[in-house]
């Protein structure tokens, strides 16, 4: 093989093994919204971006979620939970875990609804106080929802572990080619009785009971339970490669587009001689936004200004309403929220 056709194959096989990984954050690099918080529901986002929260039917569990150092080799940080106030009895229908969400737009080489339909795999890096074995459901929420549900086994207490599982493709589901919810990959913690009488270790229209098909263990019941895991990659095809390293900006710019912060104490002075006024101030994303947020806006103390508020936006920004007198100034931050 001649010099250029060595080239040429080596950038050929870089380029198909860049951009494959589905997961955001997968390293588990980005934190806005803070490296730890409690839970208090379900499909709520904490600590390690695009990472949620998931609870059905739970009374008393309470679990605290971080950004952990603690990591396999080649990683940096970990998602973890900790359960602080266990679940007094697992009830037959109770289940909880965490999950990501994909967008559909995202998903359209996988050719699901067709007889192209391709494989997936799933890899990821878990460590856990209890052992046994875990369920993960892969959803697709479009037409008739359809769901398939795979098992892996912690066999090793408090031990870093690899895993992989691959599905086939759905011949039969649908993903539309749009912003909304194409696919969620739910990792099961605990699973009631009742959760997992449905075998949905095939593609199957969704059934509740389907979700903890095979789930064994249980974290949600011991207060000193916890659960972790980093390097998470779904790709396609039916081999697990080596993980998609991403910048700490690429990934961030990824996440951005479900959820951005202000990166600084915003500042704005009411001009003079307007007596009491209302002044508006607008604010561009760093990244455009998957469909309209939910904003939030947040007066500093050092404020002298008397309000601020969201008065309207688009995908590419945030228009705020700042009342006040002659003069006076404002500090404030906000939030713009348009996760799935």
């Amino acid at each position: 093989m001649s010099k250029a056709a060595e080239l040429a194959a080596l950038i050929g096989s870089q380029t198909a093994l860049s951009n494959r990984n589905l997961i955001i954050n997968g390293a588990m690099q980005v934190a806005q919204r803070g490296t730890s918080a409690n839970t208090s529901g379900s499909g709520q986002y904490k600590a390690t971006d695009r990472f949620a929260w998931f609870q059905e039917n739970t009374d008393q569990v309470i679990a605290t979620i971080s950004q952990d150092t603690n990591a396999p080799d080649g990683f940096s940080n970990s998602h973890k939970i900790a359960i602080s106030t266990a679940e007094t009895t697992l009830d037959s229908d109770e289940i909880a875990g965490v999950y990501q969400p994909i967008e559909g737009q995202n998903l359209q080489h996988l050719k699901f609804g067709t007889s192209n339909a391709k494989s997936l795999t799933l890899s990821f890096w878990v460590k856990s106080t209890e052992t046994g074995t875990y369920a993960v459901l892969f959803y697709l929420a479009d037409g008739t929802a359809r769901g398939i549900t795979k098992n892996y086994t912690i066999n090793t207490a408090n031990t870093w572990e690899y895993k992989t599982i691959t599905i086939d493709g759905d011949t039969s589901g649908t993903i539309d080619n749009d912003n909304g919810l194409g696919m969620g990959v739910y990792w099961v913690l605990s699973s009631g009785s009742g959760r997992g009488t449905v075998d949905g270790s095939s593609w199957r229209n969704y059934d509740a009971n389907q979700f903890g098909y095979g789930h064994t263990a249980d974290v949600l019941t011991d207060s000193s339970a916890t659960w972790q895991i980093t390097g998470v990659q779904l790709e396609l095809g039916e081999q697990a490669t080596p993980f998609e390293h991403r910048s700490y900006g690429d990934e961030l710019a990824r996440c951005q587009r479900y959820y951005e912060k202000s990166l600084v104490l915003q500042y704005y002075q009411l001009p003079t001689s307007s007596g009491s006024q209302v002044q508006r101030q607008h604010n561009r994303y760093q990244v455009q936004k998957r469909a309209s947020a939910t904003l939030t806006q947040t007066k500093d103390s050092g404020s002298s200004a008397t309000s601020v508020a969201n008065v309207g936006g688009n995908l590419d920004g945030i228009l705020h309403a700042i009342g006040g007198n002659d003069g006076e100034i404002i500090f404030f931050s906000w939030t713009a929220d348009a996760e799935l």
